[in-house]
């Protein structure tokens, strides 16, 4: 059964990307995958329901990203992914609008609870 509401995943280490978008296709929902934040923004952003999103990346950043998203007035959830998630950076994400900020590795059972959540839906 597939879930409404397309995932976008953004991040550089295609292994972790690819990872990523087949757990989360596997637990039903639509997924798309993205190498860069320049790369997603070249996408149909509205299409997007909930964004996971590594931080440190070449280029633009995960934060670079988030703000960009906020001064288009876009409102996608974000869940960030991240193996540098210091707590400078965790507190400006979730002060920014971040649903969640998850280390590397994380807990599947609560990215799927998040996606949930940031598309309204309950398990």
């Amino acid at each position: 059964m597939l879930r409404n509401g397309l995932i976008s995943i953004v991040d550089d280490d295609d292994a972790f990307r690819e990872s990523i978008l087949g757990f989360v296709r596997s637990a039903g929902f639509v997924a798309q995958g993205f190498a860069s934040a320049e790369e997603f923004l070249t996408f149909d952003l509205a299409a997007t329901h909930c964004l996971t999103l590594d931080v440190s990346m070449p280029g633009m950043s995960g934060l670079d990203l988030q703000s960009e998203l906020r001064a288009r007035r876009l409102q996608i959830p974000i869940i960030f992914i991240t193996a540098h998630g210091d707590e400078r950076t965790r507190a400006r994400a979730l002060r920014e609008g971040a649903l969640a900020c998850l280390p590397k590795p994380f807990d599947g059972e609560e990215l799927l609870r998040l996606i949930e959540t940031a598309l309204g839906e309950s398990r």
